[in-house]
């Protein structure tokens, strides 16, 4: 399965308590965190609710071996 790297790039202070939730239930603390995840929808569902403050980048999976 496809993964995606998430990182913060943009505080989570003053921001609503929803989406700072949203941040940390993916794993992202503080700043210039990276947290990584498979690609499903409902990871996706929670990076389009908080996209003004993440970087997302996917990953291709590497053949086994």
């Amino acid at each position: 399965m496809a993964k995606v790297q998430i990182m913060l790039v943009r505080s989570t202070a003053d921001r609503p308590r929803k989406q700072q939730c949203t941040a940390r239930s993916l794993g992202l603390f503080r700043i210039r965190r990276v947290a990584v995840h498979d690609d499903t929808p409902q990871i996706r569902g929670m990076i389009a609710a908080i996209r003004h403050l993440v970087q997302v980048e996917e990953i291709a999976d590497a053949p086994p071996g």
